[in-house]
């Protein structure tokens, strides 16, 4: 069974930075194909999603986010990160981790089967 589980998130003022993690349980960075993402949900807002990245670490991210925001992954420890930089209000959001083991391809708007609960991101001005 896959679990997703995520920490970091937190009050930040405009202007800071901030590292979520990601750690995945059930299947192995190492030894899968896949894609994961970064998604976050603000107060009266869809659902946006912020990063990919795939086993190759070959890496998709949206305008919004895009020089700010950077995923990286540990394969040893089967941990997904996402630093955030440069911080604004317009973040404030719950940002929430997904996996689609044995996925075929990996980009912006990649369907994902598994998801984790979320952590709160309110970035104040």
């Amino acid at each position: 069974q896959v679990q997703l589980v995520e920490s970091g998130g937190g009050s930040v003022q405009a202007g800071g930075s901030l590292r979520l993690s990601c750690v995945v349980f059930g299947y192995s960075f190492i030894y899968s194909s896949y894609c994961m993402g970064w998604f976050r949900q603000g107060p009266g807002k869809g659902r946006e999603e912020v990063a990919t990245i795939n086993r190759n670490g070959d890496t998709n991210y949206p305008d919004s986010v895009k020089g700010r925001f950077t995923i990286s992954k540990d394969n040893a420890k089967n941990t997904l990160y996402l630093p955030m930089n440069s911080l604004t209000p317009e973040d404030t959001a719950m940002y929430s981790c997904a996996a689609e083991p044995w996925a075929a391809t990996c980009s912006l708007g990649s369907h994902y089967t598994h998801w984790g609960q979320g952590t709160q991101v309110p970035v104040s001005s």
